[in-house]
């Protein structure tokens, strides 16, 4: 798992055509896959649940220059080992913070 060194943004085009500016919160592998975790910047309906979104990267192994394209995780399976990965991370945060307040 690794948290960017800097706040990073990705503009991600929703199907309905819309672009959505996001936060990349951290990048998690799981299952030898990569996954970003994204935070966006739209308004959320209820202020206290801040919502997270999942997609896998895929890069161009033939063209490393190329941008990454993220995917829509369509298996529950696979989604519900992303957002595992995703909690243990938070975990860890915080536990450093704990550590880092000591």
């Amino acid at each position: 798992m690794q948290a960017p060194e800097e706040d990073m943004y990705v503009d991600l085009e929703l199907d309905d055509g819309t672009s959505v500016h996001c936060q990349i919160l951290t990048i998690l592998e799981v299952n030898e896959h990569d996954y970003v975790a994204l935070l966006p910047e739209i308004q959320q309906e209820n202020e206290d649940e801040t919502e997270v979104w999942f997609y896998e990267i895929v890069e161009n192994k033939d063209d490393p220059n190329e941008e990454p394209e993220l995917l829509y995780i369509e298996s529950d399976e696979v989604y519900d080992a992303v957002t595992d990965k995703f909690e243990e991370y938070l975990d860890e945060l915080e536990f450093e913070e704990l550590e880092d307040d000591e």
